[in-house]
């Protein structure tokens, strides 16, 4: 696969607590592709956020290979991975992660503050963003003052600051109403047509039914992978 952005190959992840191991994956090999939309479906203790956590090099494997644009990462210092993070990958989290007592424009701005962005740049930027997705009104509010549906596009927005190739979602409607997960849906699907690549680790097989591909994992293991060619 020629146009491979992640290429996942024999990944295993394994955890070690005293005299315990417990193994999270076994034996994943995936490729994705630049642009593609996909879900990564499975229940509770499947192994699908370890997997997400892999690919967005906030943990590493056991054993195996992750290659990513073309570069093996799985071998990758802390402070490589964190860069790689800050700059390539775009995070998108269930409970959302705001700062409470920071206003949205500064918790959307956040990301920039590492790579040393200056403060008017930051907050023009996020403001843009913001206001893009529909928050033009709040953003003198702090994260806590809004509803679920608005906290979930302040972080959406935050994830697309630093202008990601990839776009990470862990189960981002888990905490939301059946109508902010739909709005939500809605957004990812935007933002695939304008050519981001979007992976959504999910529980829910009808927001994972809007990807374009669905993986779905049980026991640590990739049981199907197919397109899903009703979307």
């Amino acid at each position: 696969m020629n146009n491979a952005l992640i290429q996942l190959q024999n990944i295993c992840k394994t955890y070690h607590t005293g005299q315990i191991s417990y193994v999270a994956l076994r034996e994943i090999n995936l490729q994705i592709k630049r642009g593609e939309y996909i879900a990564i479906l499975g229940p509770s203790g499947s192994g699908k956020s370890t997997l997400m956590q892999i690919i967005g090099c906030l943990s590493t494997p056991s054993s195996g290979s992750y290659i990513l644009n073309g570069a093996e990462v799985s071998g990758l210092s802390s402070n490589e991975l964190a860069r790689i993070r800050n700059h390539t990958i775009g995070f998108v989290f269930q409970k959302f992660n705001l700062l409470p007592q920071l206003n949205i424009i500064d918790n959307v701005a956040l990301p920039l503050v590492y790579r040393g962005t200056r403060e008017t740049e930051r907050k023009r930027l996020a403001q843009d963003i913001l206001t893009r997705l529909g928050l033009e009104h709040h953003l003198k509010h702090r994260a806590n003052e809004l509803s679920g549906g608005q906290q979930q596009r302040v972080a959406i927005a935050r994830a697309l600051i630093t202008d990601p190739e990839i776009i990470l979602a862990d189960e981002p409607t888990g905490n939301l109403d059946s109508k902010s997960g739909e709005e939500v849906v809605k957004i990812f699907a935007e933002l695939h047509q304008k050519g981001k690549t979007l992976i959504m680790v999910t529980h829910n097989y009808n927001f994972a039914a809007n990807a374009k591909r669905i993986v779905k994992i049980c026991d640590g293991m990739i049981t199907e992978d197919v397109e899903n060619f009703s979307h």
